[in-house]
């Protein structure tokens, strides 16, 4: 299989690394962790001018109905920088409104401000106490005549506090549906925090919310877990794009720093070592790309066993690269003023978000092919 970028996939990503490295550099990414907002709206200006936003939107909303090859592109680059805006949030809140929602009225003139970049989503899939069970779902939604409203608590929305609309999973007569709520809605109390990786998330409680349901033939648990699926394979290819840089920053470092009068990057060992980590990012490279090409599979089976096998593998080279990377880099590699450290803590959240190790390899062991292989 060829997983070779073609032109303009190349041309896009070189073009968003030029930008990032010119302007989105480790200094410039701290400046803005620290700001009150933690993000910035010139970056997010920059990101619509250069057709972030539009990428995933299909072309009938203003957008280029960007795949997943050609979000895998824009992953990896904003993984290499460290980017801290809400991308990732808005494009899961994308490819949630094209799998539940409709064609036309709100739901369309949502695509089309999210692709001029007037609007920021984000969806709210984890519920206290519930894990990594997506289908855990206790907030409930109430028909009031056409109308519907919500009540429950969401937690660790990412970016919610920046989010103009939230799409939310919730119970509807006993089976999850998808609601789309606006962040000016009356019943809405939001808590904001900090993550460890630098980034925003938020808590939300709605206590009879309006809400709007989304009305596509796919509103319902198997759009949920598509809708996550989604959200996975967009992590992993983030992941790719750190694993990248802190190869890079590992080897460069270890040229630099000194142990018994020369640079340690000389001894045999530890030029072992740091091709093992460049091995796993290697091998997490390929099962995304493979991941990628099988998420619009008709077979949901498949694109289960695809996104799980590689949340799998970059969770284990995140783990393994990450801490090889500190110990090469020494004290160095625990302290905010070195990249690596942040890079650690990104893939960190990385392999913890939307299902850890442990979990993919249980959901994976639960498909059918699995169960065939083992006969």
């Amino acid at each position: 299989m060829d997983f070779t970028f073609n032109d303009e996939q190349q041309q896009f990503a070189d073009a968003l690394r030029r930008y990032l490295e010119k302007s989105y550099g480790f200094e410039a990414r701290q400046e803005i962790v620290r700001s009150e907002q933690g993000i910035s709206a010139s970056h997010w200006t920059a990101f619509t001018e250069l057709g972030l936003t539009a990428l995933p939107v299909p072309e009938a909303h203003g957008g280029f109905n960007g795949g997943p090859i050609d979000m895998l592109v824009v992953m990896q680059e904003l993984g290499r920088a460290l980017v801290i805006e809400p991308y990732w949030a808005t494009a899961v809140g994308i490819e949630a409104l094209r799998i539940a929602g409709t064609d036309d009225g709100e739901d369309a003139a949502l695509l089309e401000r999210v692709a001029r970049g007037e609007c920021k989503l984000a969806v709210a899939l984890h519920e206290p106490h519930a894990r990594y069970d997506l289908f855990e779902v206790a907030t409930t939604a109430s028909a009031q005549g056409a109308q519907h409203t919500l009540s429950g608590t969401k937690s660790v929305v990412q970016h919610g506090a920046q989010a103009d609309h939230w799409i939310v999973p919730a119970r509807l007569d006993g089976e999850i549906a998808l609601f789309a709520v606006a962040r000016n809605a009356s019943g809405v109390k939001l808590t904001e925090y900090r993550t460890i990786d630098g980034q925003r998330a938020a808590t939300l409680e709605f206590s009879s919310t309006p809400a709007r349901r989304l009305a596509g033939k796919h509103a319902g648990a198997a759009g949920l877990e598509q809708i996550a699926d989604y959200g996975t394979l967009l992590l992993c290819a983030e992941a790719l794009g750190a694993l990248d840089a802190l190869n890079h920053a590992t080897v460069e470092y270890t040229k630099t720093r000194q142990q018994f009068g020369q640079p340690i990057a000389r001894f045999q060992a530890l030029q072992h070592r740091m091709v093992e980590m460049l091995i796993h990012a290697e091998q997490a490279r390929s099962i995304t790309y493979l991941a990628a090409m099988r998420y619009a599979s008709e077979d949901a089976n498949e694109r289960r066993r695809a996104i799980s096998a590689a949340k799998v593998r970059v969770g284990q080279a995140a783990r393994f690269v990450g801490q090889q990377a500190v110990q090469l880099h020494g004290g160095m590699g625990v302290t905010n003023e070195v990249a690596a450290a942040h890079l650690f803590k990104r893939l960190a959240i990385i392999e913890t978000t939307l299902g850890d190790v442990d979990h993919h390899l249980a959901r994976f062991a639960t498909l059918p092919a699995f169960a065939i292989a083992e006969d």
